[in-house]
């Protein structure tokens, strides 16, 4: 019985993994104004939108290869690899190789909670929602003072896509504990 609930899980998990590496993980503006007397000028400086998979691959453009490539590997291909394996090893039943592949999974079980840590990452950067910065200069020229009001604000947010990486973690996490348990249980 654990070894279906566990496999059913896991399915759900790469359910909730394809929208959670596709759609936004979290959204970035960062807007500037400059109020100068009583005029106030305003300018997006940054307006973002980001999914794991566009993450990488702006890391790739900007050539940040090592980060794209540790982000890729830790959030989309071993939990692929971790999911495939689950589910290979739930068709091969009470085998030495379901054993093995279950074992196998196990030990990558630890990099596996690499893609706990890239949501750790994206929770990191929501925390700088409202960070407001000011700054008061005065210019005097030709008997005239001028006071210039220069502030920015920097609002985050999380995205739907993390949500479903949430999820997706969790439940992967529980499939893939409840299916282990299963090994040790069968005659």
């Amino acid at each position: 019985m654990h070894k279906h609930i566990g496999f059913g899980l896991n399915l759900i998990a790469l359910g909730l993994f394809i929208p959670g590496i596709l759609l936004p993980m979290f959204s970035l503006n960062m807007e500037m104004s400059a109020q100068v007397s009583s005029s106030v000028l305003t300018s997006s400086i940054v307006d973002k939108e980001l999914s794991i998979l566009a993450t990488v691959e702006e890391l790739w453009q900007d050539q940040r290869f090592i980060v794209g490539a540790l982000i890729f590997i830790f959030s989309v291909c071993i939990p692929l690899i971790k999911t495939s394996l689950v589910s290979f090893a739930y068709f091969k039943r009470h085998t030495l190789l379901e054993e093995k592949i279950m074992n196998f999974v196990a030990s990558i079980g630890k990099w596996s909670m690499a893609d706990v840590f890239i949501v750790a990452i994206f929770l990191a950067i929501l925390s700088t929602n409202h960070a407001d910065t000011a700054d008061n200069q005065a210019i005097s020229m030709f008997g005239f003072k001028l006071d210039i009001l220069i502030s920015s604000e920097t609002l985050s947010a999380a995205g739907v896509g993390f949500y479903y990486f949430t999820g997706y973690c969790l439940l992967s996490l529980l499939g893939t504990h409840i299916s282990q348990l299963s090994l040790h249980k069968q005659p």
